[in-house]
C-alpha cells in the first residue's frame, strides 16, 4: 500500500479492521449494535511524536504494521480511493495486540 499521508505530532492513520458481527447461530448484526465496542486496525503511518515543552518529541509507541485497540469514537474515518482509513492520537490507543 503507497498511502502519501505524513501524520503530524502525534497522529496515527490506521486502516480499520472491518470484522463481520454475526451471532454464534448465524444472524448478521447492523452496525448500531455495540456502538461502545473497542476496534482493532493496522497502523499505516505515525507522525514523530507530540512536540514536548523542551523542544523534544515524546517517542511514538507505535510503528507501521502494529495492530492496535483503540475505542470507535477516537476514530476520525477517511477514504482515499475507496478505502477506509481512520486518524486518532496516540493517546486514544489502548494496547497493541501481539
Amino acid at each position: 500500500m503507497n498511502l502519501k499521508l505524513k501524520p503530524l505530532g502525534d497522529h496515527i492513520v490506521v486502516k480499520v479492521s472491518k470484522e463481520d458481527k454475526m451471532t454464534k447461530s448465524g444472524i448478521v448484526l447492523p452496525d448500531t449494535v455495540d456502538k461502545e465496542k473497542q476496534e482493532t486496525g493496522e497502523v499505516i503511518a505515525a507522525g514523530p511524536g507530540k512536540l514536548l515543552d523542551n523542544g523534544n518529541r515524546a517517542p511514538m509507541e507505535v510503528k507501521p504494521g502494529d495492530k492496535v485497540l483503540f475505542k470507535k469514537y477516537s476514530l476520525d474515518e477517511f477514504k482515499i480511493d475507496e478505502e477506509e482509513f481512520g486518524t486518532l492520537q496516540l493517546g486514544d490507543v489502548i494496547a497493541v495486540v501481539e
